[in-house]
This record gives C-alpha cells, sequence and structure tokens, in this order.
C-alpha cells in the first residue's frame, strides 16, 4: 500500500477489540513516526505506553480532574493507550508552537502506521489533558504539555470504520493574493 492509499483508507476505530500491538511493534513503528519534520532535530515530544492497570490509574486521575467520585471508564476502552507529550526544548531557532506541530506530526504519522498494520486508531484529547491531576499521573514536566492519546486495538471483525466526508482540496488551497500595483505621482 502506498502512503497515499493509506493517508485516504485512514478511519477512525471508537471501538476496537481486546488486542494490541506488541511492545517490539510499537518501537518499530515510533522510530518511523520520529522522522517527521523537525526544525533542528529538536525532538521535542515523547510517548508514554499505556496498557493494563495504567489505565485504571489515568482513570482515577481523570475523575480527580473531573471531580467524580468513580474513576472513568474511558481509558478501559482500548487495550492500549499512547499518550502524546510536546516536550518542549529550549531554542532560540524553534518556537513552542513549531514544537508542538513536531510532537502533533509524530502521533498522526503513528496513528497512520498503525492504521496501515492492521489495528484501530483513535486519537482523543478533553480538557483533562491539562488537568494537574492527569499530567503527575503521567509524569509530564513543566516544559510539556499532554496533547491527548492514541487509543488503539484490533479492528473488529465485520465492522467498518465510520464514514468521513471526502475533502474537496480546492477549497483549502489557494494561491498567493496578488498584490496592487502602487500608482506612483
Amino acid at each position: 500500500m502506498s502512503a497515499l492509499d493509506a493517508v485516504r483508507a485512514r478511519q477512525s476505530w471508537s471501538k476496537v477489540t481486546d488486542d494490541a500491538p506488541s511492545h517490539d511493534e510499537l518501537l518499530t513503528l515510533v522510530a518511523a513516526a520520529g522522522r517527521v519534520a523537525d526544525h533542528s532535530s529538536l525532538r521535542p515530544w515523547r510517548l508514554i505506553e499505556l496498557r493494563g492497570a495504567d489505565r485504571d490509574v489515568l482513570g482515577a486521575a481523570i475523575a480527580k480532574a473531573e471531580g467524580d467520585k468513580s474513576p472513568s471508564s474511558k481509558p478501559r476502552r482500548a487495550p492500549l493507550l499512547i499518550a502524546v507529550v510536546a516536550s518542549y526544548r529550549k531554542s532560540s531557532k524553534v518556537p513552542r508552537w513549531e514544537q508542538e506541530a513536531v510532537a502533533s506530526g509524530v502521533a498522526h504519522v503513528l496513528s497512520l502506521l498503525l492504521d496501515e498494520a492492521g489495528w484501530g486508531v483513535l486519537w482523543r484529547t478533553g480538557g483533562y489533558t491539562r488537568s494537574k491531576a492527569v499530567a503527575k499521573a503521567h509524569g509530564i514536566g513543566k516544559d510539556e504539555e499532554l496533547l491527548g492519546w492514541l487509543y488503539v486495538g484490533g479492528k473488529p471483525t465485520g465492522k467498518k470504520a465510520g464514514r468521513r466526508k471526502p475533502v474537496d482540496a480546492r477549497t483549502f488551497v489557494t494561491r498567493m493574493p496578488v498584490a496592487k500595483a502602487s500608482k506612483k505621482k
């Protein structure tokens, strides 16, 4: 499958099975995803692998962030969660927004690679990604931000991914405006 075919076929999978890629399989895909465009090669990102009881710790942290008494069941919706962390580096050339874009790029490419490898993937976010309780549970440092989680599991047999509307590229691709000639007097 070509990269174009993989991107065209990508879908979000809100329901997945209990199967998940192994740690070693994940490392192979992360090594490839880490090749995204990265100004000054700062690698301003890191990923946190959550499996098993790690998801219960996250559920408790989400509950604390939301003021709930019962742990959230959201992290139990997939056997593997991959927390995406923007890990900012000091740089006079590369602003924080660009470093966050690199971390987001790694997550997106990783989601494409996981999908192409046959795994169902959904990128989840939420207001609690910036909460103290959730940051503490993940060990987020002072120069880091949690961008969300890739929820990963097996694609259920017989189920199709949700439908996405096609993108009309003409709506989003424009040309540089032509400057009006100034009149000299």
